[in-house]
């Protein structure tokens, strides 16, 4: 089943599905190309905001991308320097998940909805 539908299945079920993206501005094609294909992913109820990389300097984050599911589990994806994705990685450990969960809120809550960033 594609990603979207999850979602859409997810999000109709009341489960809030939330994104937030930190950018280096001005941004990558790559990242251009995920900005502008963000609107299939609203479209299937996910909520996604973005922070550009400069307004998150004195945040503690986790050193590599992460998803947080039910606050209970996290998985962490690994890639190499040129960004091929190299593997993924699950663990439930009650310190880490805590550690994720806060820095997940704290960039919510300054990032921008989609709706109003503007990528340079």
């Amino acid at each position: 089943m594609p990603f979207h539908t999850y979602v859409a299945e997810a999000t109709a079920r009341g489960v809030r599905v939330r994104r937030a993206r930190i950018v280096s501005e001005p941004i990558t094609d790559y990242v251009r190309f995920e900005y502008d294909v963000t609107f299939s992913n609203l479209a299937a109820g996910e909520l996604v905001r973005w922070l550009p990389r400069r307004l998150a300097s004195d945040l503690a984050l986790p050193g590599n991308d992460f998803w947080l599911f039910d606050d209970r589990l996290v998985r962490f994806g690994h890639f190499a320097g040129d960004g091929e994705f190299l593997c993924h990685e699950l663990t439930d450990d009650p310190a880490t998940v805590k550690l994720c969960a806060s820095a997940f809120e704290t960039v919510w809550n300054r990032a921008l909805p989609h709706e109003e960033y503007r990528p340079t």
